[in-house]
C-alpha cells in the first residue's frame, strides 16, 4: 500500500505470511575429494603462482586443471599429518591428531608405531575415531543434509554410518571393500559411480548433500587402467616406467574426477555446490621442491595441494592464506549456514572469508598451528614435531632434543637452519609446542630402556634400515 508516495509499513501478521509463503534459501552442496598420497606438486596444477616446480612435469591430469581454471588454489595448504589415518580423522572432526590421540596408523592392530630398537618409545596412539566426536557429516545431517562417504575410510572398525553418513562403502581400509591387495582401478571408478547415484538421488528429493570420495593409493602402488595407461604412452616424453605408472595412475583419478564434474552440470548444480581436491599427506617419492614426503614432518610430507570450486569464489584464482586440514569442519559449516554451535576444543577457523577474493586471516583458537608425530617411519630423524606460526616453522627432533628453524617464506626447501641465528624465535616456538602437548594431555616419547646402539633402528612401517637422511635429496631451482 502507498501512502503519499511511500511504502507503507505491513502489520506483523502480513508479513509473518509473506514469509512463509517464500522458498526456503537454496542451500549449497558439497563435494569432497581426497586423493591419498598426492604431493603439493604431483598434478599438473601448478599450486603456486610464485613457484613455477609447484607442479609435476610429467603428470596430466586435465579435469583437475579445469576445476582450479575455475575456482581458487591456496598454495599454502598444510595436511594434519604425514600419514592418512591421522589426517582423515582431522578432516572429519576439525580437531588435531594429537588432540584425538590418533597420531600414527599402526596402533590397535600389533603394531608398535615405533621401532624393533628405538632410542624412544612413541606414546600410545589409536587408529579408532573416537564415538564422542562430532564430526562434519554429524553436523550437516542435523542441518538437513545426506550425507556419503564412498571409499577409504580407514579411521577405525566403527561404520561410517555410526559417524553420521547415511551412505557408505564400511570401515574400509588400504583393501577397499573387497579387501584385496590393490583396489584400483575398480574402486576408483565403483565409487565414483556410487557418489555419481548418491548425487542424482539427492537432487531428485531436493535435499542438500554432503559427498566425500576418499580414493586408494593411486599415486603410489596403484594399478592403472589400459586406457589411462595407453593415453600417457602416447603422449610421449621419455619416461621411465615408474614416471608412466604414476602419471597413469594420476590421470585414472583425473578422469573418474571429470565424471563427478560432468555430473553435476548435468543435474544443473553446479553453480551451487563447492567442490574441494586435496590429500592426506605428500608422496613417498619426489615432493620437490619441498624436502620430504609421506612420514616425515618436512613440508614435502605436509604442505599438500587444495583447489576447491563454488558459489561466490573467484575462477583461476591463488589464495596465499595459510590453511590447514582442521579449518575444513568450521568453514563447511559456515558455508551451510549452521546454527548449531560448533564442537567444544574445535582447532581450525573458517576461510569462508578468503574465498572472496584470496585474501584475509583464518581466526583459530590458537595462531600455531601443531602437527604432532612421535614415531619411527620414513624419517631419518626419528620422531619429530613441526609448529607453524607466521613465516616460522620450527621441526622439533626428540631423539637429539634438537629444533631446527625455517623461515618458509623464503626458505621453500627447508634448507637453511635459523635456530642458531634466531635462538629467540626457536626458543619462543619449542615453548609454545609444549605448551599446546600440555594443554591437550599429550605424552611425549619415553626413553627406551632396551635400546641397543649397537644393533641397527628398523622401523615396522617401511621396514628399513634408517641411516641415509632421505628428507634432504631433493635438488631443484625454485623460483621464488
Amino acid at each position: 500500500m502507498k501512502r503519499g508516495g511511500l511504502i507503507a509499513p505491513l502489520s506483523l501478521s502480513v508479513a509473518a505470511a509473506m514469509a512463509e509463503s517464500r522458498p526456503p534459501a537454496v542451500r549449497p552442496n558439497f563435494v569432497v575429494i581426497l586423493g591419498e598420497g598426492h604431493g603439493w606438486s604431483s598434478t599438473s596444477v601448478q599450486m603456486d603462482d610464485t613457484v613455477s616446480g609447484s607442479k609435476s612435469s610429467y603428470v596430466h591430469t586435465p579435469n583437475f586443471e579445469k576445476l582450479a581454471q575455475e575456482g581458487m588454489r591456496f598454495a599454502n595448504f598444510y595436511a594434519a599429518s604425514p600419514r592418512c589415518t591421522p589426517s582423515r580423522a582431522t578432516i572429519l572432526t576439525g580437531k588435531s591428531p594429537a588432540q584425538l590421540h590418533m597420531t600414527f596408523v599402526g596402533e590397535g592392530r600389533g603394531e608398535s608405531g615405533g621401532s624393533t630398537n628405538g632410542r624412544l618409545i612413541p606414546p600410545p596412539s589409536t587408529i579408532e575415531l573416537p564415538a564422542g566426536e562430532t564430526t562434519i557429516a554429524e553436523l550437516l545431517k542435523r542441518a538437513g543434509y545426506a550425507t556419503a562417504h564412498f571409499g577409504k575410510w580407514h579411521v577405525g572398525r566403527t561404520d561410517p554410518r555410526q559417524h553420521g553418513f547415511d551412505e557408505s562403502d564400511g570401515p574400509t581400509g588400504n583393501g577397499g571393500p573387497d579387501n584385496v591387495d590393490n583396489p584400483h582401478p575398480k574402486q576408483l571408478y565403483g565409487m565414483t559411480e556410487r557418489g555419481i547415484s548418491f548425487m542424482a538421488r539427492q537432487v531428485n528429493a531436493g535435499k542438500p548433500f554432503y559427498l566425500q570420495l576418499s580414493h586408494y593409493a593411486s599415486r603410489q602402488g596403484g594399478a592403472a587402467s589400459p586406457e589411462a595407461l595407453a593415453k600417457v604412452k602416447s603422449r610421449g616424453g621419455g619416461l621411465s616406467e615408474q614416471e608412466v605408472a604414476e602419471a597413469a595412475a594420476c590421470l585414472d583419478l583425473d578422469m573418474a574426477f571429470g565424471m563427478v564434474l560432468e555430473k553435476l552440470d548435468e543435474l544443473g548444480i553446479a553453480g551451487n555446490t563447492y567442490v574441494i581436491f586435496t590429500t592426506d599427506h605428500g608422496t613417498p617419492g619426489r615432493n620437490t621442491p619441498l624436502a620430504g614426503g609421506k612420514g616425515t614432518v618436512w613440508d614435502g610430507g605436509l604442505r599438500v595441494p587444495f583447489i576447491l570450486r563454488g558459489p561466490g569464489i573467484p575462477a583461476n584464482t591463488f589464495s596465499h592464506v595459510r590453511a590447514f586440514d582442521a579449518d575444513l569442519f568450521p568453514t563447511l559449516a559456515e558455508l551451510a549456514k549452521v546454527s548449531e554451535p560448533l564442537p567444544k576444543n574445535i582447532e581450525g577457523g573458517s576461510f569462508a572469508a578468503v574465498l572472496a577474493n584470496g585474501r584475509g586471516t583464518v581466526l583459530r583458537p590458537r595462531e600455531e598451528y601443531v602437527v604432532y608425530f612421535p614415531h619411527y617411519d620414513k624419517d631419518a630423524v626419528g620422531p619429530a614435531s613441526a609448529i607453524l606460526l607466521g613465516d616460522f616453522k620450527l621441526i622439533h627432533i626428540y631423539e637429539t632434543g634438537v629444533s631446527k628453524l625455517f623461515d618458509i617464506s623464503k626458505d621453500i626447501g627447508e634448507r637453511n637452519d635459523l635456530a642458531a641465528k634466531m635462538p629467540e624465535k626457536a626458543a619462543e616456538l619449542e615453548q609454545r609446542l609444549d605448551q599446546y602437548l600440555k594443554e591437550i594431555g599429550q605424552e611425549l616419547p619415553k626413553p627406551n630402556p632396551d635400546y641397543d646402539p649397537s644393533k641397527p633402528t628398523v622401523g615396522k612401517q617401511d621396514g628399513r634400515e634408517r641411516g641415509k637422511d632421505r628428507t634432504r635429496n631433493n635438488k631443484t631451482k625454485t623460483t621464488l
